[in-house]
């Protein structure tokens, strides 16, 4: 399998406090990998640093095959644009309409001028996470679940190879996480994306995640199924099944 992303030794300080101590992981292409582990653990540092975000201290960090560190601001805008990443906020424009948050993705990171080709694809993208009917409304009209599911149709409307989930659940209740948890499973078969979910909720390891590693003191302990983890005998492991 072609790995998308590969990282390796990455490290990553904030003045005396070493965040990132020697990450080494693979994402093959398709695949989705859940990262677990306590706040302030550096996880999503870790993404960050895989857009650019935040430049490493130390450590080789590729994506499609090229050195982030490397590459200059406008092949970094051009890796950018096949990358989705969805803040644990939504980060949607709340001066905007729902049609307008998703033209704005449109116009300004694939530069679609048609306006034919914009409400085509704005209609696809509103009807792949079931929001059809919300295309007018304001984002203060929406759920928390609306709302996240806005937030994944203006991440997916641009077609990226990558979607970097943080926390994509927080705040939600089962029910509404579970339906959340789902549709990124769905996302992941329909678009053939690669993901890496940053997350603390079980229920959507288990469901949205192909493959588990777990976090600990800048560092990846662990690695496997949900299941295998599940099963492990580690006692770090297990509080996060328990």
């Amino acid at each position: 399998m072609e790995n998308i992303i590969e990282i390796k030794g990455l490290k990553k300080s904030f003045g005396d406090h070493e965040v990132l101590k020697d990450i080494n992981l693979n994402i093959q292409k398709g695949e989705s990998v859940v990262v677990l582990g306590k706040s302030g653990q550096g996880k999503s540092v870790m993404i960050k640093c895989v857009v650019g975000m935040i430049a490493p201290d130390a450590g080789t960090l590729k994506v499609f095959g090229n050195e982030i560190s490397e590459m200059n601001e406008d092949e970094l805008k051009e890796t950018r644009t096949k990358i989705g990443f969805l803040f644990q906020s939504g980060a949607l424009y709340d001066s905007m309409t729902v049609r307008e948050n998703l033209a704005f993705a449109l116009t300004r990171v694939l530069k679609i001028k048609d306006e034919a080709d914009i409400e085509k694809r704005s209609v696809e993208a509103l009807e792949a996470v079931g929001l059809g009917d919300a295309i007018d409304k304001m984002p203060s009209d929406l759920s928390g679940g609306m709302r996240k599911r806005m937030a994944l149709a203006r991440t997916i409307i641009v077609h990226p190879e990558i979607i970097l989930y943080d926390e994509p659940t927080t705040g939600l209740d089962t029910i509404t996480s579970k339906e959340i948890s789902n549709l990124m499973l769905d996302v992941q078969k329909k678009f053939k994306t690669s993901s890496i979910i940053i997350t603390h909720d079980m229920q959507c390891a288990r469901i949205a995640g192909n493959r588990v590693v777990i976090m600990n003191d800048g560092q990846l302990i662990a690695e496997g199924t949900y299941d295998e983890l599940e099963n492990s005998e580690d006692e770090f492991v297990q509080q996060f099944f328990k």
